[in-house]
């Protein structure tokens, strides 16, 4: 009898430890506590507003809002330009207030880091559909323009030219979405910017299981009895237990059994991936996965800037066994891959999460750029 009660007891610490791994290291998502709103320089948010913006479908928004956090001071040198500005990208399902976590932000912007927020103009937006800008949620629903990455890269562009008057960038960096968005300024505006950063990305389109997990969420949303050609008066929650599996190709092998050691702490890790879920407006989450549908760089023979890739070897999103990295970086001149190998600090596609692995080579990358 005490036997039984103390492995109960052991089981359900267990459980409750792998709740609080899972919710600080795996949840895309995270909102950054009270605590962790550090008051770095001149830290600021604000709004752009576009009137009439056009997608490159020929859809028009009337007003496109672009929400974006800044720190630091913008530098300019005698002819105007600003020369210490760097924009910072999001991944599909989290906003700005990633980039303030304290895993990335003590470690990136602190004195002496690699984007030091005494000397860097660090520009950090919303994307199209994403926290504090325009989404299908605010009102239009499935009338709302179906952006695509193209968008949300021009977008981005005019909130930084038109907005805050930044007419050149020191670096692009970007993680997971914003990693293949980060290939894509580098096309799209190869004089705009010094350097490139793509972390847990691969500049090639979506395919293969990664295009098929997506599949499989974009089918449970639209297929979902309540969704209602997304004409819904209440978020649709047959399609949130599908969603787990994207969280599953997120984490590393390794990672997640530390975390669900037993069937308990398995259903326990599963039914907060659900919960989470069920946090998020449906046709918001399909606008977010079909936005990938036009990312194909297929011209980085344009890009100027010097380019550091950073990827994950236990990274199930962009498994290094494909070989896309290194034979497109060829055509890039001054562009150097780096595989961060697994260990145990590392969390598949979530490693980017974990600054303190890959903020070295970005420091020595940000040292190698021509001189501000």
């Amino acid at each position: 009898m005490i036997k039984s009660g103390l492995n109960a007891l052991l089981t359900s610490c267990r459980v409750k430890s792998t709740l609080r791994i899972f919710g600080a290291a795996l949840l895309v998502a995270l909102a950054w506590s009270a605590s962790a709103e550090s008051i770095w320089p001149n830290q600021r948010q604000g709004d752009a507003v576009f009137k009439d913006f056009r997608l490159r479908s020929g859809e028009v928004l009337p007003e496109l809002k672009l929400h974006y956090v800044t720190m630091g001071t913008a530098k300019r040198d005698a002819s105007g330009n600003v020369i210490n500005a760097a924009l910072l990208l999001h991944s599909t399902s989290s906003t700005s207030t990633m980039w303030l976590q304290p895993v990335l932000a003590d470690e990136l912007f602190a004195p002496g880091a690699p984007l030091d927020a005494n000397s860097y103009f660090v520009i950090i937006p919303d994307g199209i559909g994403r926290g504090g800008s325009s989404k299908p949620s605010d009102g239009l629903r499935m009338a709302f323009p179906h952006y695509r990455y193209v968008d949300m890269v021009a977008a981005t562009y005019r909130l930084l030219s038109e907005h805050l008057g930044v007419n050149h960038l020191r670096l692009v960096m970007g993680t997971s979405m914003g990693g293949m968005q980060t290939w894509m300024w580098g096309e799209m505006y190869p004089d705009f910017m010094d350097g490139l950063v793509p972390i847990a990305s691969q500049p090639t389109a979506i395919s293969g299981r990664n295009w098929m997990i997506r599949r499989i969420i974009i089918e449970a949303i639209r297929h979902d009895p309540d969704w209602n050609n997304g004409n819904y008066d209440k978020n649709p929650t047959h399609w949130i237990y599908t969603a787990p599996l994207n969280g599953l190709m997120l984490d590393s092998p390794v990672s997640l059994q530390q975390k669900a050691p037993s069937r308990e702490a398995g259903d326990a890790l599963y039914r907060e991936m659900v919960d989470d879920a069920s946090k998020h407006d449906a046709n918001d989450q399909l606008y977010k996965i079909e936005a990938v549908m036009d990312y194909s760089p297929a011209e980085l023979d344009k890009i100027k800037a010097k380019v550091l890739a950073i990827n994950f070897a236990d990274d199930q999103i962009n498994p290094p066994e494909l070989d896309v990295v290194e034979p497109a970086i060829v055509h890039i001149p001054s562009a150097r891959f780096v595989l961060i190998p697994a260990s145990n600090k590392t969390h598949g596609h979530h490693t980017y999460f974990q600054a303190a692995l890959w903020k070295q080579d970005l420091a020595k990358f940000m040292n190698s750029l021509p001189l501000m």
